[in-house]
C-alpha cells in the first residue's frame, strides 16, 4: 500500500467494519463483499484491498462457524462436497494477476449481483414447513466449484452467493444454509489466503489490518449471537443489500469504467 491510512479515515473504516461483521455474521455471512467495498473508497491498492477483506472475512466466519457446529446446526458431511471442489478453486481465482480496473469491473458487478440476490432472497425466504427438494451429489460439487472461482477472484469467502442460490433452490433450511455459508467462506478464505501468498500479492499493512480485524472481531461475536437467538434476518438482509448494491454501483463506475 502506498501510504497509510489518517488516523480519522481508519476509525471511520472501523466503525464501518463493525457494523458490517454485525449485519453479516447474523446471517451466516463474513462481511467480505461490503469490506472490498468499504476499502475500495480509501485505498488505492487493490492487493490490500484483497488480501485484508479476506483476512477479515476469516476471523468473522471463524466464530460464526464455531458456535453453529456447537449449536447442531452444521453437519460437516452435507458440506463437504460444497468445500472439496471450491477450495481448489477459490485458491485458482485469487492467484489470477488482474489489472486494476478488470478486478473493480468484477468486483462492482459481482456486488450488485450479490445485492439483488440477497435482497430478493428475503421475499422468498424457505419456511420451516416447506418441503425440501433433493438435489443429485454432483450439485453441491458443481455449485461448490463455480462460487469458489469466483469468490476467489474477487477475494470474498463466497457464502454471499452461495446462500441465496440455495435459498432459492430450497436445498435445506435457512439455518442450515446460513451455517453452511459459514464454512463454506471459512474455507474459501483461508484458500484464497494461500492463492495470494502463492501469486506475491498478499499485503497486509500491520496498523490497519490489526485494528481492523479487532473491529470484525467484535462486531462478529455480537452478530452471531443475536442469530442464534432467533431474531429475523430479514431486515438486516434488506440493509446489507441496500449497502452492497450502492457502494457496488460506486466501485464499478468510479473505479472500474472511470465513468465519475
Amino acid at each position: 500500500m502506498s501510504k497509510l491510512l489518517e488516523i480519522e479515515t481508519l476509525i471511520v473504516l472501523c466503525l464501518g467494519f463493525f457494523i458490517v461483521a454485525t449485519l453479516y455474521s447474523s446471517v451466516g455471512f463474513g462481511g467480505g463483499s461490503s469490506y472490498l467495498a468499504l476499502l475500495s473508497l480509501f485505498i488505492a491498492s487493490f492487493f490490500a484491498i484483497r488480501s485484508i477483506a479476506l483476512v477479515c472475512n476469516l476471523v468473522v466466519v471463524s466464530g460464526s462457524t464455531y458456535l453453529y457446529f456447537k449449536h447442531g446446526h452444521a453437519k460437516l458431511r452435507d458440506f463437504l462436497p460444497f468445500v472439496l471442489t471450491s477450495i481448489p478453486m477459490a485458491f485458482l481465482g485469487a492467484s489470477f494477476r488482474l489489472k486494476e480496473e478488470v478486478f473493480f469491473i468484477i468486483l462492482g458487478c459481482s456486488l450488485i449481483i450479490s445485492a439483488v440476490l440477497l435482497a430478493w432472497q428475503t421475499y422468498i425466504g424457505i419456511s420451516a414447513s416447506e418441503n425440501i427438494k433433493i438435489y443429485p451429489k454432483y450439485f453441491s460439487y458443481v455449485i461448490g466449484a463455480a462460487i469458489g472461482l469466483l469468490s476467489g477472484v474477487v477475494g470474498i469467502g463466497g457464502g454471499i452467493f452461495l446462500a441465496p442460490v440455495l435459498n432459492h433452490m430450497k436445498w435445506a433450511k435457512s439455518i442450515k444454509i446460513a451455517a453452511l455459508a459459514s464454512f463454506f467462506i471459512l474455507v474459501n478464505s483461508i484458500s484464497g489466503l494461500g492463492g495470494l501468498v502463492t501469486a506475491h500479492t498478499l499485503e497486509l499493512p500491520l496498523k490497519e489490518t490489526l485494528v481492523l480485524v479487532g473491529a470484525v472481531l467484535l462486531g462478529g461475536q455480537v452478530g452471531i449471537r443475536v442469530s442464534l437467538k432467533r431474531l429475523s434476518p430479514n431486515g438486516i438482509k434488506r440493509i446489507t443489500a441496500l449497502l452492497v448494491f450502492v457502494v457496488g454501483i460506486r466501485v464499478l463506475l468510479v473505479n472500474g469504467l472511470g465513468l465519475l
